[in-house]
């Protein structure tokens, strides 16, 4: 083969690839219109008396923090308020260097508690547990620095209920979101884990611990993630849930089996992606032992959680989820293509290994030889035309099409001006911002590649949405 042959079939790899990934999508967001549809008939009445309401299973809602001084009150008041028969709250200070553990106690008038601690899964040592003199369902505690994977562990060993709850420091959940992301568990006895969806705080306003309106941020790259994050897990999510084959559920908010998780081992504390790699562990271990079990994912309920507002803070976060994802899949390559490895080990793992995985690779790669050859002449114009119209054009309709969709089923964003503002931002997010994003991860699949020593980045938060206490805070992106 002569050179302008290996020009033109590179060409029409990186069209197609291109063209293979975003009908990939396309498909997840038709399989999710019939998912939310039957979702949002089925809660059409929820102001009406359910048959299940009084039988949820109690919930232990374990909250890790680590240099969340800014966040915490804010956080755990809003949890404190959850309308849910019977749970409590434990908050896990990961050996914090800040203020945290003295919010804390200023907030919710902590006294040292002498408790049994059964030590199920491993973790660093445990400085003391702590109850609250004015919630008796809120304990902390106080251990030596090990991570969060260490932290929800050492909060699972303390958690005293069936279902235990993982949440970000960082973030606030409304008031009905543990109600509705449990439900699952009601509906099948086989539901071992159940997730919801997680939207920007940015731009909103939290006043003790309660969302009291809903806005839009100023900040360009939290605009941006609006969207983003509402493709992601509306959709993106949604659409794996008819197949069994959710493969992430965000640790900012999913519910577990307690026993289920024990037996698996916990949360791993040598991942950057210790709630992808649980979740993949878990499909992995069911699906081997031919054990019958149910992951899901839940539309409605919201978690609210703050969004890097710099590039270089919104950079270490995707190089952390990129390496996460890595070691996620290679952790647990075996479900790849086994012969009991079902809808998840057959198409959702081999679609994230292709387009999210290896994707950023053959993204960054198709950039660069599509502008190079067509600067140096060796490409045609219509080629290149092509190219872009595939990227851009597809993008497009993803992103609308997301848009269009949750308006229609939940209508967060209620203002007309709100809604003209997220679809400009649609059609930016196309040029640049994407791009980007794939070299970010780009960077952290070689991080990853190269096993150079994983970091956790420091994570400025404002606490802007909050009214009342907060201020500017640091914690680690984690």
């Amino acid at each position: 083969m002569s050179v302008s042959d290996w020009i033109v079939g590179a060409q029409w790899f990186f069209i197609l690839y291109f063209i293979g990934v975003n009908m990939g999508y396309l498909m997840l967001n038709l399989l999710s219109l019939g998912g939310l549809k039957r979702y949002v008939e089925a809660h059409s009445l929820d102001d009406m008396p359910r048959g299940i309401s009084g039988f949820e299973l109690p919930v232990s809602v374990l909250v890790p923090a680590y240099n969340e001084e800014a966040t915490i009150a804010s956080s755990v008041r809003s949890m404190l308020q959850l309308d849910y028969p019977e749970y409590e709250v434990i908050v896990i200070n990961d050996g914090s260097k800040d203020g945290t553990m003295d919010a804390l106690r200023r907030e919710f008038s902590l006294e040292l508690f002498p408790e049994a601690y059964w030590q199920r899964l491993a973790v660093k040592p445990v400085r003391g547990i702590y109850r609250s003199k004015t919630y008796p369902s809120l304990r902390v505690i106080d251990k030596d620095n090990g991570g969060k994977a260490d932290a929800l562990n050492a909060g699972i060993n303390a958690a005293r209920y069936p279902l235990f709850c993982g949440v970000d420091a960082d973030s606030v959940l409304e008031r009905v979101s543990l109600r509705r992301v449990v439900e699952p568990f009601l509906e099948d006895p086989r539901t071992i884990a159940s997730g919801g969806t997680v939207r920007i705080a940015n731009g909103c306003t939290v006043d003790s611990g309660f969302l009291t309106r809903v806005g839009l941020p100023r900040n360009p790259l939290a605009l941006l993630q609006i969207v983003e994050y509402l493709r992601a897990f509306l959709f993106g999510r949604l659409g794996w849930t008819p197949l069994n084959a959710v493969l992430i559920i965000s640790g900012a908010f999913g519910v577990f089996r307690k026993d289920v998780v024990v037996e698996a081992g916990g949360y791993r504390t040598d991942t950057m992606g210790e709630d992808m790699e649980l979740i993949v562990r878990l499909h992995r271990l069911h699906r081997t032992r031919n054990i019958p079990y149910r992951i899901v994912f839940v539309p409605d309920p919201v978690c609210w959680t703050e969004a890097p507002e710099t590039l270089r803070v919104l950079k270490n976060q995707r190089v952390r989820w990129q390496r996460g994802l890595s070691e996620s899949l290679t952790m647990n390559i075996s479900l790849l293509f086994h012969r009991r490895g079902g809808a998840v080990g057959w198409l959702a793992f081999p679609f994230m290994a292709v387009f999210e995985w290896l994707g950023p690779l053959i993204e960054v790669a198709g950039y660069v030889f599509m502008i190079m050859a067509f600067a140096s002449g060796l490409m045609a114009l219509d080629a290149f035309l092509t190219f872009m119209l595939v990227v851009f054009s597809f993008g497009l309709v993803l992103s609308v099409s997301s848009l269009l969709l949750e308006e229609l089923s939940f209508h967060i964003y209620p203002k007309p001006h709100q809604i003209a503002v997220l679809v400009l931002v649609v059609v930016l997010e196309n040029i640049g911002y994407r791009q980007l994003n794939s070299a970010w991860r780009l960077w952290g699949l070689l991080l990853w590649m190269f096993r150079s020593k994983a970091r956790w980045g420091e994570m400025t938060r404002s606490a802007s949405w909050q009214s009342g206490p907060g201020g500017l805070g640091k914690g680690v992106e984690r």
